[in-house]
């Protein structure tokens, strides 16, 4: 028996002893030195407060065998009633007593009472049986006292303390609340009766009115504490307010003898306080986990929604007709990735965390793991997910290739319009030239005139023929791409092809025409139709001059603008040579000009072998001239452009160069110290917090990246060589790296909730990070099962198939085949900890309920604070038992519920 407090003047235990610090040691109750001499020194008035108060506790207890003493030196002498003592205060049968009235019988009797006492580890010093029957006042009162120590005081437990200190402790709790009330001892502490009247009220508020009660009327206090305590609580009045009040300091023993009564009487209401706060705790675990299962159903409902709705406007490839309305979607693409997507990031990440924290909880409250909806797993929502960046990925991609092709089309919209309105230009009038028959009624020289014109006709005829093909090229590249006018380019194209045919014909049907009566006509103007056949070719050369320096271009690099220069320049290079053949054929038509004035020769007319007139020449050949300054300064213009488009590039490359192996940098630094095993996870919380800040704080080289992008693609650059690192990459691996850094920050939270919440060692922990390391071989934060079942058998397991299955099925119970490292802190932490199980939650019920099998909504309401009881009454089922009354509940299977499948 250990008793850690001092006793007093009967004996003396060690003092050092507290829970948890080691075994204790015998009692010895008395000592040799101490015996004698402290019968002499014991104060009169504490001998008559002990002989008062010892009588009446054991009269508390005789009078459950029908019997009690009047005088305690006297009635215990023959052993009889103090045998019967024990027999009650412990329920245990003692051995037949002798029923002789002779001194050895009484002697007999007294040490088979004292023999029992030292059965309990109770070592009893200068007591003996002699003394006792004898009548020795101070041996009685000094034995009585061991009992009440060893049945009334010893057992008595308050947190981490017992006995004297363990009941000291309890007073003080219960009375700390009460005004005037400081208990920190057994005498002067009570002389006032306000620690009495406090304890009664703390437990019982019904039986005494505390505001009414005055520090200055003692004697007033500690009668009403005995009266009421005697009345309603069946403590018998053991001590005389007089004699505490009047005595300096009252015997310790016979208040610690009271007192003890109060804490055995309220011992039951302690119980079930202890019990309804077990309950309490757990009902609270429950409820927590059922509010966070409730968040996680709401948090992925939204986010499945949002990405179902999110999916079908990403898969719409239907393009729009005009380079405006595409590049409008290219502007909602962009508000999507930096506006709508980015919240949808942190809540799928935040969905994670809290997935993760839930099923830690559960774990460690030993609840059965969560398992949300059908179609709202954390791999589900993965999958959506993965699923919307495949569609965002190919959608962006869709959107460029869209605006490219757009581009091109207007492109060459615009260039067949030019070239069909040069072709049309050309042949109006055409067909009803062809169709005259002019020459019935020429002279010789307008029949020859009229030939040499038609064969001048017939060479720009062919000369026309390249840009009737070019275009039909271009109409049929417009339905290749898909052109959304490729009707009307349709209609205009076969327009021209018809009448193109319908002039071969119409030319063909005159030349037979001409030639069957050109055998009629011998002169012919050599001048007129040199003229015709040199101007004709070079009007075309200056057509086609005009038709390439006002064509439309467009590159997309400093090398392809540099060609067109190169060819520009070329170009140019031929104008000395045409200018020498336009001097030539004005001196043909100046040469005509001479012969007729020589030869008084009257020019009537035009040219009649052709339409172009020396001014003709002239006109375009000036407008041919204007126009290559202009094409020279377009040119430049484009030149600038790239060189700009080329500093966007380079931009853009030398951030994306440093901010791509930045993010890859970061990623491998938070998987070092994740599997860092040299300081505490307090440690490495505290280094990933600081990787997470870092990594918030360079958010904006991110946006300022973003912002360079945009330039590029607003000026329509679509390559760039200058770097391997798209935005795309930039931003999935930002993505990825927000993503690690907290899905790493809650494993770590996650093993310190474990660590703290199974009582688990910093060294313990670092021995599992340790042991994970080395068996983790490929070096990616997982076991493969054999390397799992390795590290359990170098950790002292003992594997068979069977078992080592049922592991498996604990740690990885999706199958997939590896174990991560907060799968083995779980196990392992599972085989070294213990939580609350069913069995406990109904032994607390069973309290609460009076031993009963089934409890009521009063005991609910009445034991449990109002949002529990509430709790329990909507889910518990009815008590259909044999002994059931009504309204009764069935509390052991709403405990079974708690720790198995069921929908709490």
């Amino acid at each position: 028996v250990t008793v850690p407090t001092e006793l007093g003047p009967y004996g003396t235990v060690d003092t050092k002893r507290r829970a948890g610090l080691g075994g204790g040691k015998k009692v010895n109750y008395m000592t040799q030195e101490e015996d004698w001499d402290r019968d002499l020194l014991l104060d009169p008035a504490w001998e008559k407060q002990q002989r008062k108060t010892f009588t009446a506790w054991c009269n508390s207890h005789l009078r459950k065998a029908g019997t009690q003493i009047e005088n305690i030196e006297e009635d215990f002498r023959n052993g009889l009633k103090l045998m019967l003592l024990l027999e009650v205060i412990s329920g245990e049968r003692l051995p037949k007593p002798d029923k002789g009235k002779m001194r050895f019988h009484k002697i007999a009797n007294v040490n088979k009472a004292l023999d029992y006492i030292s059965s309990k580890g109770v070592k009893l010093v200068s007591i003996g049986a002699e003394e006792i029957v004898d009548g020795n006042l101070k041996m009685t009162l000094g034995m009585i006292w061991t009992i009440i120590l060893r049945f009334a005081i010893q057992d008595i437990s308050v947190e981490e303390t017992s006995a004297k200190e363990g009941l000291l402790l309890w007073c003080q709790r219960k009375t700390a609340p009460y005004r005037n009330v400081n208990v920190q001892n057994f005498h002067i502490s009570w002389k006032d009766g306000l620690a009495l009247c406090a304890l009664i009220h703390r437990h019982r508020p019904d039986l005494i009115d505390y505001s009414k009660l005055r520090k200055d009327d003692p004697i007033g206090n500690l009668n009403t504490a005995f009266e009421v305590a005697e009345k309603y609580l069946d403590i018998p009045k053991m001590l005389d307010a007089e004699d505490i009040v009047n005595t300096p300091k009252p015997d310790e023993k016979a208040i610690m003898t009271y007192v003890s009564c109060f804490y055995h009487a309220f011992a039951g209401a302690e119980q079930a306080e202890t019990a309804a706060n077990r309950i309490c705790k757990v009902l609270a675990v429950n409820q927590e986990n059922e509010r966070l299962m409730e968040e996680y159903e709401k948090l992925a409902s939204e986010l499945l929604e949002w990405i179902r709705r999110t999916i079908p406007w990403l898969e719409n490839r239907v393009a729009e007709q005009t380079m405006r309305a595409m590049q409008q979607k290219l502007e909602d693409f962009r508000d999507y990735r930096r506006i709508h997507k980015p919240p949808r990031v942190q809540e799928k990440c935040q969905l994670e965390i809290n997935f993760n924290t839930l099923q830690t909880k559960l774990r460690l409250s030993n609840r059965p793991a969560f398992m949300p909806s059908e179609g709202k797993m954390v791999s589900d929502i993965a999958n959506a997910w993965k699923g919307l960046e495949q569609v965002e990925k190919g959608y962006e991609e869709w959107l460029l290739t869209e605006i490219r092709r757009l581009e091109r089309l207007d492109h060459l919209a615009e260039k067949f319009k030019q070239k069909c309105s040069l072709h049309e230009s050309w042949t109006t009038g055409k067909e009803h030239l062809l169709s005259q028959k002019d020459y019935e009624t020429a002279s010789l020289m307008e029949i020859r005139a009229l030939m040499r014109k038609h064969e001048a006709f017939e060479s720009d005829l062919a000369a026309h023929q390249d840009r009737v093909e070019q275009i039909a090229a271009i109409a049929q590249e417009l339905n290749e791409l898909d052109y959304h006018d490729a009707a009307s380019v349709n209609t205009r194209c076969q327009g021209i092809c018809d009448q193109w045919d319908n002039l071969g014909t119409l030319t063909q049907k005159r030349r037979d025409a001409l030639e069957r009566v050109e055998k009629l006509w011998e002169t012919i103007d050599q001048l007129y139709l040199e003229f015709a056949k040199r101007a004709a070719p070079f009007n075309n050369w200056m057509d086609g001059a005009m038709e390439d320096l006002q064509d439309m271009f467009i590159v997309h690099s400093i090398e392809e603008i540099q060609s067109l220069i190169t060819a520009h320049d070329q170009y140019k290079a031929t104008l000395p040579e045409a200018d020498k053949e336009r001097i030539a054929i004005m001196g043909i038509q100046n040469e005509i000009t001479k012969i007729a004035q020589t030869y008084g020769i009257k020019l009537v007319g035009v040219n009649p072998y052709t339409v172009l007139s020396p001014q003709d020449i002239t006109n375009k050949w000036e407008a041919v001239k204007q126009l290559v300054p202009h094409r020279d300064q377009m040119l430049q213009e484009e030149v600038a452009r790239q060189q700009a488009n080329e500093r966007l590039r380079r931009s853009f490359a030398a951030q994306a160069n440093i901010i791509g192996p930045w993010i890859q940098t970061k990623m491998e630094e938070i998987g070092h110290v994740s599997v860092d095993i040299t300081g505490s996870l307090e440690e490495q919380m505290n280094n990933l917090k600081q990787y997470e800040q870092n990594i918030i704080n360079y958010k904006s080289n991110i946006d300022k990246l973003e912002g360079d992008h945009q330039l590029i693609q607003e000026a329509l650059v679509f390559d760039n060589k200058h770097t391997n690192y798209t935005m795309e990459h930039i931003r999935v691996g930002w993505e990825q790296l927000l993503t690690t850094i907290a899905r790493t920050i809650n494993e770590v939270e996650n093993q310190i909730l474990t660590r703290d919440a199974k009582g688990i060692s910093q060294e313990q922990l670092n021995e599992f990070r340790a042991s994970f390391n080395h068996f983790d071989r490929k070096r990616n934060g997982m076991m493969d099962p054999d390397d799992f079942r390795a590290c359990l058998i170098s950790m002292g397991y003992d594997l068979g198939e069977v078992e080592f299955a049922r592991i498996m099925t604990l740690v990885d119970p999706n199958n997939t085949g590896v174990v991560t490292f907060q799968a083995f802190i779980d196990f392992m932490t599972r085989e070294t900890a213990e939580t609350d199980t069913a069995e406990q939650v109904m032994a607390s019920f069973k309290i609460l309920a009076s031993d009963k099998s089934y409890i009521t909504v009063e005991e609910l309401r009445r034991e449990l604070p109002p949002e529990q009881a509430e709790y329990c009454i909507c889910r518990m089922t009815k008590y259909s038992g044999p002994d059931a009354s009504p309204g009764a509940l069935d509390y052991i299977s709403f405990s079974s519920a708690l720790y198995g499948e069921s929908d709490l």
